[in-house]
Order: structure tokens, then sequence, then C-alpha cells
């Protein structure tokens, strides 16, 4: 992919992107096809990383070593999701500078309780937390009528 990337700069063109991961899927061998295309489908995970994920995974040392290191973790199971809390079954996105919690933080924070966390505002949003430098995302929440929060008024709603 970028090789492709810096030839369309040279050249002053976009990239071909969509030629590139046909290019990385014909490399990827057929056992791993399945696991590929999972994990292209994870948001911000593109053809390149995916590539280098399953043919890492399908070398047996690599997948040895992994195995080890597994063997010595404690998985514990995730807290259960609140039903009741004062956002459950909710959609809140965030927008703006948080100032006392990581975004990844305030998602995690949300979906613990019930919500459910959207990047983009649309009549479906039920809450708008708005911190500093918050653009075209609050003025599209309150032209729909999405009710928006501070920062200090979401931690008061979750509790």
């Amino acid at each position: 992919m970028a090789l492709e990337r810096r030839s369309a700069t040279e050249q002053e063109r976009r990239a071909r992107i969509s030629e590139t991961r046909a290019q990385a899927w014909a490399d990827v061998p057929r056992e791993a096809r399945e696991a590929w295309d999972e994990i292209v489908g994870i948001e911000g995970i593109g053809a390149s990383v995916a590539l280098s994920l399953v043919t890492t995974l399908a070398q047996k040392d690599e997948r040895a070593s992994i195995d080890r290191l597994v063997a010595m973790l404690t998985v514990e199971p995730p807290e259960a999701v609140a039903q009741d809390s004062a956002v459950a079954g909710k959609t809140v996105v965030f927008t703006g500078s948080l100032e006392t919690m990581t975004r990844a933080e305030a998602k995690a924070t949300a979906e613990a309780r019930g919500a459910k966390v959207s990047g983009s505002v649309s009549g479906k949003t039920d809450y708008l937390v708005a911190g500093p430098g918050a653009g075209s995302k609050l003025t599209k929440a309150k032209d729909l009528g999405v009710e928006v929060l501070s920062e200090e008024e979401w931690r008061a709603l979750i509790g």
C-alpha cells in the first residue's frame, strides 16, 4: 500500500487503494483468507496490516511463541453491561477535546453502561457530549435537536 501511495504522490494522483487491497488479497494464503477478511473488517485496519497478521500467525514458530504467551494469561470475563443506567439503550457521540478521560475511556464507560457509541451525529443520536473545540458535530446536533451535554454533565448523568 505504501508503494502505491508513494507512486501516486509522484504522479500527482490519488492512490488506488482498492488495487492495493486486491494485491494484498492475492498474497494471503488460502487457509488464512477467512481470517484476513475478518481482520480487514475491523475499523482502522487495512489490507497491509491484515496481511502482516495472517502471515505472521501462519508461521509455526511465531504461533508457538504466541501460544506460550497466551498460556501465561489469565482471562477475566468482561463486566456485565448495565441495563438500568440512565444511558442504557441510548446512542452517544463524543466530540471536541475530553479533559478528564481519553476517548477510549469515554467509549468504554458509555458501553459499560449500556450505551451505543457512534462516530457521527444523526437523528438516532440521543446525546452529544461536547468538549472544547467541538465543531460540525455540535452544529449538526443542535440542528437535529439532539441533547448536548458538557463532559461534566455527562459524568453526572452516568454517575
